[in-house]
């Protein structure tokens, strides 16, 4: 006794051709057979699809007739002689758009930033991301990009913490502070502007607080667990309680380059702006300043100013050379 197996719907036809397309550009040669086992069907069945292929094309002048170019093509005598299919004429399906290698580029920048995540670092998928985008790219991406930064111990611990339901103690070195021990219920790990930031619970404060990830050290996963996972995320990006502001003045023109970074004109003279950046860590303005070459200057608070003078110092004497003398910054 054979069993009969119902015919293939309309619908199941068209979501398999859509299918095999892309099956056989992508193995070049295939045997009846193979595909066939591929796609549950007979192989009687695969080549009744095959050869329905070659009715199939572009939309030809207004729709009404089609070029032989324009139409999908096999390879018959291949087909009829050995039972392997081969597509000879793609209707121009590889000639897809592709990203420009500028495109290829910033796209590979911002999956190497993702792979410094903890929970994304070791899952082979940024890798596996960034090889397909150099593959897909019109032209070769610069090979280096963005020096790629290993996960740290302290980012580890606080996801491990995090996956857990645990809190965190950690060494707090807060800015013109002594080091305090904290613990702290983490919620989540921002970066924003470059810099990594742990917010969360802190059982010393009582209170949400914001952490630069810079300046913890020491960090050991506790058993207690998190007790405080509803508590509000403070609406304003402060680091452990308060919100820096820094002060600078650059020329107008420049404005329009800084971006998404938040800030607010509070004074124009001529040709100059005043703005005012509100930011967890006031010395994290040295790394916007180093974007404008010396045409942004740094008012205050003073922390930012010495913290931008001995970033763009530390910089400069990278350059220095025998019997020249580097640039001075006050």
């Amino acid at each position: 006794m054979t069993s009969s197996r119902a015919p293939l719907l309309a619908a199941d036809r068209v979501r398999l051709y859509l299918t095999l397309v892309p099956y056989l550009l992508e193995r070049g040669q295939v045997t009846l057979d193979e595909a066939a086992v591929e796609f549950g069907v007979t192989p009687g069945e695969m080549r009744t699809m095959v050869e329905k292929l070659t009715v199939i094309g572009l939309p030809g002048d207004s729709g009404y007739w089609q070029l032989p170019q324009e139409m999908f093509d096999i390879d018959w005598d291949l087909l009829d002689d050995h039972g392997v299919i081969e597509i000879t004429n793609d209707v121009a399906l590889r000639r897809v758009p592709r990203f420009t290698a500028r495109e290829a580029a910033a796209l590979l920048a911002g999956l190497q930033m993702v792979a410094s995540v903890p929970a994304v670092a070791d899952s082979g998928l940024v890798t596996g991301l960034m090889a397909k985008l150099s593959r897909g790219s019109a032209g070769a991406p610069p090979d280096l990009i963005v020096a790629p930064v290993a996960v740290s111990e302290v980012q580890d611990v606080i996801s491990r913490a995090l996956h857990e339901g645990v809190a965190v103690s950690f060494s707090y070195q807060a800015p013109d502070a002594a080091v305090t021990i904290r613990t702290v219920d983490p919620m989540q790990i921002l970066l924003t502007n470059g810099q990594w930031y742990l917010q969360g619970w802190c059982h010393l404060r009582k209170a949400m607080r914001t952490f630069h990830l810079d300046r913890v050290s020491d960090p050991q996963l506790t058993d207690i667990a998190i007790t405080h996972a509803d508590a509000a995320v403070p609406a304003t990006f402060g680091e452990d309680g308060g919100s820096g502001h820094v002060t600078v003045r650059l020329p107008d023109r420049l404005v329009p380059l800084l971006g998404a970074f938040s800030h607010e004109q509070i004074d124009r003279e001529s040709d100059l702006v005043t703005l005012r950046f509100h930011m967890a860590d006031p010395r994290g303005i040295k790394r916007i300043a180093g974007r404008f070459g010396g045409l942004m200057e740094v008012l205050d608070p003073s922390v930012a100013r010495v913290a931008t003078r001995d970033w763009a110092s530390a910089g400069l004497a990278l350059y220095d050379v025998p019997g020249r003398r580097s640039a001075r910054v006050d």
